[in-house]
């Protein structure tokens, strides 16, 4: 393999970068970016950036060991992909052709159409998205956070912090439920509502109200009416795989993938959050929103890559964490299916415990409550799940999943 391409300027995609230089490729690398700024990282966006602890230069991934000596192509979108040939066209015009190809464009945060152009409604997944809203966080400013999500609940954390009054809206009748479950799930709502942030579950939104660009509430089902100064959307993130629409890639909720992150087509992988891997112990296809997602996955797929003939490694439990009120929140495996839950150590009550989901008896997932020590050695004692040597490609991909964190 002569060129190499990497097609998103992100974790994963530097992850991806690292990796094959890592493992011996020493050919031409190109790393494809539609932001202008070189790879930097997500989760603090929600959290110490908002509050203002980290600067924009604390975020920037690289680091003086990386040798990677790379092109970049910053400022720039991928148009379309013809993968016969291997090129991918951008969208100011120029071609990349390569031997090999590193999908991972990552995804975009949801919209609410009916908001759209709104100067005080945001969204957060990069970094502008995080500068345009740290300074609409203002002490005695009213605001409401559509979707109680982790992205969703870190922000209410940041805001009620800063001595906003805050209003979490969510259609689930438990917040956090699909990642932790019903009994931790209502722990974490009751984690908010000690930091006086009001959560409304079971919300049905009838209307907006706006003037001279700006919402000023919403209404309820039910009737109740919700000021707000801001507004923030956080109701999930969309894989960006629309410029792959007619390339012959699997796209069904992400770009489909066998469990080494090999696509359809040969010398095309996938890696990120638009990448839905294979997930043998489930037996569907998963796009994972994870930060250790994008690091881990990314050496194998570029092993995929550039050794036709790689054998599939077992998987890692999948974990992801969360900073709210002072908290942290650890999370490894899937509490799907879980039949019991125990709290090993600590008090849900004081919001330092950690919880173990088991299912006929074997521990299948691990939360942590301010209990790092104690969590990462349960982490290490998940049992992973075993890798097939099978194909996967033709597997039921209707429960592709994703919690929404930024990675």
């Amino acid at each position: 393999m002569k060129t190499l391409a990497i097609v998103g300027a992100s974790l994963a995609g530097l992850s991806a970068a690292r990796a094959a230089r890592t493992q011996g490729f020493t050919g031409r690398l190109i790393i494809i970016g539609d932001e202008q700024h070189r790879p930097y990282d997500r989760p603090p966006l929600s959290k110490d950036f908002l509050l203002g602890t980290v600067t924009v230069e604390d975020l920037f991934l690289e680091s003086d060991a990386d040798e990677l000596e790379a092109e970049w192509m910053l400022g720039t979108e991928a148009a379309s992909l013809d993968a016969s040939s291997r090129t991918i066209l951008l969208k100011d015009g120029r071609a990349v052709q390569a031997d090999g190809i590193v999908i991972a464009t990552g995804a975009r945060a949801r919209q609410l159409p009916t908001l759209a152009g709104l100067s005080n409604v945001f969204t957060l997944r990069t970094l502008g998205d995080a500068q345009s809203l740290a300074p609409e966080l203002v002490p005695g400013s009213r605001m409401a956070v559509i979707g109680a999500g982790f992205v969703g609940a870190e922000v209410a954390s940041a805001a009620a912090s800063r001595g906003m009054e805050v209003t979490m809206i969510d259609t689930n009748p438990v917040p956090f439920a699909a990642q932790l479950g019903s009994e931790m799930g209502g722990v974490v709502a009751g984690l908010h509502a000690a930091n006086g942030v009001e959560l409304i579950s079971s919300a049905v939104i009838e209307d907006f109200y706006s003037g001279e660009g700006n919402v000023t509430g919403l209404r309820l089902a039910g009737g109740r009416y919700v000021p707000a100064d801001v507004v923030v959307v956080g109701i999930g993130a969309e894989p960006n795989t629309g410029w792959l629409e007619g390339s012959g890639l699997e796209l069904r909720g992400g770009v489909v993938c066998d469990a080494m992150g090999r696509t359809g087509l040969p010398g095309i992988v996938a890696v990120g959050d638009c990448a839905a891997w294979f997930d043998h112990a489930a037996g569907t296809h998963r796009r994972v929103e994870h930060w250790t997602g994008a690091m881990e996955r990314a050496t194998l797929a570029v092993e995929a890559l550039l050794d036709a003939d790689a054998m599939p490694k077992p998987a890692k439990p999948h974990y992801f964490w969360s900073d709210q009120y002072g908290v942290k929140l650890q999370f490894a495996g899937h509490s799907a299916g879980y039949d019991r839950l125990e709290i090993e150590v600590g008090d849900v009550l004081t919001h330092s415990c950690l919880a173990v989901y088991y299912r006929e008896d074997v521990p299948v997932a691990v939360l942590g409550m301010n209990q790092p020590k104690l969590f990462t050695k349960w982490r290490r004692n998940l049992t992973a799940p075993v890798a097939a040597t099978s194909g996967s490609q033709g597997a039921d991909t209707s429960a592709l999943a994703g919690a929404a964190v930024l990675s």
